[in-house]
């Protein structure tokens, strides 16, 4: 299989090469038309475009939220077979391959580039949204809250992405093919994949992945600024996140220039220390006897509901609205992130096995995030008990503040409380670099047929991009553009979620081929 693939590679995939770039002319030049004229249509026609855009998200939610619960719940199922299975022992990419990184930069990594950011916005308000819950999901338990924000960010959530990453590790390092999503055809179109067929399957992987970064970017501008505005009292304006934009996108491209080894790993490693350094203080002086057994408690609830709200599809009007809003935007939001998260885990994965990418994505993990969130959601419970509903109302008023106001009521020092308040912003700031350098090296590995080595101009090109996108949608469209932008992702994960059952397939296939030609 090596040998014909590189061969039908190097027929196939043309490339801007005596332009000193090396794209995939179909990927690039497609792509690029069509964010132009969806930007385009976002900023002449916000309101039609808002409201077309919704009125599609909403059947997406309502009329296919059962595809998403069965797309979810069968990639976790296959992903612990693999991983208990005779399959497990296979090498990404072979038997004598070496491990590139050791373990803490590969975590280090691995939350970065996935669902770090979300510790911090979410952690704090999720737990009080869930306060009220569809009838099916409540178990009388006062820890129900921090179950629903586990069943969103935890094992369901790392199964998407190891899927992806543990399909295309195996694909790229062990058969030979690109490192982009056409490859999980192969075991059913062959060679085809390398023709326009491949390239429509890689266009519609990177448009969800520039789309949805592009959205983080914007969204993240908008946070950083309240973050700035909540301390040093900088006003809130399109100027001012203009200017942040600008500045993460530079630090963006500075690390994707330098490459995996040395920007994306070094900030990954101090964003990962600083983060623990945060929430360990909070943990010491905030209520640590209620935030661990609040933990202990929300776990035990978690894993003695694990099935029924895995499987949970809502029926009624109100809990369809309700699961729309909250658990199939999260499925549909995973899955269309898993492009980007998974090739990124495939590329910082060789030299581990199939078990260590099932149990080490999924579990270890899924567990931080837990602590994590619990650390920071158990202490603005514990406060908005004790202090009259501040969380809620700081939740209600700004959910990007939310952080601040907790760290603000659980220090009595004021120093202590800007110290925290500055080391936070910084790991906020830096979690929104490493998703964009992260991403966009995916996307130039995308749009130039799945290399690894590419122009470093290419590189600056596609971090410039996202921020580019991200610039003009919130200038001009401002929040409603953004939202915009965040519904095109969610759409997205509708054709993915049938792609993730093709990869189950292909996988197997090729396991049980390669399992068989090893035994004979």
């Amino acid at each position: 299989m090596r040998k014909r693939t590189k061969e039908t590679k190097e027929l196939h995939d043309k490339n801007f090469k005596k332009y000193g770039l090396d794209m995939n002319v179909f990927v690039s030049l497609t792509t690029a038309v069509l964010v132009l004229l969806f930007v385009g249509f976002v900023l002449l026609f916000p309101d039609y475009a808002t409201t077309a855009i919704n009125d599609i998200k909403q059947k997406v939610m309502t009329s296919y939220n059962w595809l998403f619960v069965l797309v979810i719940n069968l990639t976790l199922v296959f992903l612990l077979f693999l991983g208990i299975s005779k399959y497990g022992k296979t090498r990404i990419g072979g038997e004598y391959q070496k491990k590139e990184f050791s373990n803490f930069s590969w975590y280090a990594m691995l939350f970065s580039a996935g669902i770090g950011i979300g510790i911090f916005f979410w952690g704090i308000a999720e737990p009080i949204y869930h306060l009220s819950l569809p009838e099916p999901l409540q178990s009388g338990s006062v820890y129900d809250p921090f179950k629903i924000m586990y069943l969103h960010w935890g094992i369901h959530a790392w199964a998407v992405y190891g899927l992806v990453a543990i399909v295309l590790g195996y694909f790229t390092y062990n058969k030979g093919l690109p490192m982009s999503i056409r490859s999980v055809f192969y075991p059913i179109l062959g060679d085809k994949i390398f023709g326009i067929i491949g390239d429509i399957i890689d266009t519609v992987s990177v448009l969800a992945v520039l789309f949805g970064l592009s959205t983080s970017l914007g969204l993240g501008a908008m946070q950083v600024n309240a973050g700035f505005n909540y301390i040093f009292g900088t006003p809130i304006s399109p100027i001012i996140q203009l200017v942040i934009i600008v500045v993460i996108t530079i630090f963006a491209t500075m690390s994707v220039v330098s490459g995996l080894s040395k920007g994306i790993k070094i900030l990954s490693e101090i964003n990962i220390r600083l983060s623990s350094l945060l929430l360990l203080v909070i943990l010491v002086i905030g209520p640590t006897g209620y935030i661990l057994k609040t933990f202990v408690g929300s776990v035990t609830v978690y894993f003695k509901d694990f099935v029924n709200m895995g499987l949970y599809t809502a029926s009624s009007a109100d809990s369809i609205s309700w699961q729309g809003a909250w658990t199939i935007f999260y499925w549909a939001w995973w899955i269309s992130w898993s492009p980007f998260v998974g090739i990124f885990i495939a590329k910082i994965s060789k030299g581990r096995t199939i078990r260590e990418l099932v149990f080490g994505v999924i579990v270890l993990p899924s567990f931080i995030i837990f602590f994590a969130m619990t650390v920071l959601g158990a202490t603005g419970f514990y406060l908005n008990e004790t202090m009259n509903g501040v969380i809620v109302n700081a939740v209600n008023d700004n959910l990007a503040t939310s952080l601040f106001v907790v760290i603000e009521n659980v220090v009595s020092s004021d120093i202590v409380s800007m110290i925290l308040a500055l080391i936070s912003l910084i790991a906020i700031v830096l979690f929104f670099v490493t998703s964009s350098d992260s991403g966009s090296l995916v996307v130039d590995s995308l749009t130039s047929g799945g290399r690894d080595h590419t122009p470093k101009g290419q590189r600056i090109f596609w971090a410039a991009m996202e921020g580019l996108i991200a610039a003009a949608v919130l200038l001009l469209g401002g929040a409603q553009g953004l939202n915009a932008l965040q519904t095109v992702v969610i759409i997205v994960g509708l054709p993915f979620s049938l792609i993730f059952i093709l990869m189950i397939y292909s996988l197997i296939v090729e396991l049980r081929r390669e399992n068989k030609k090893s035994s004979q």
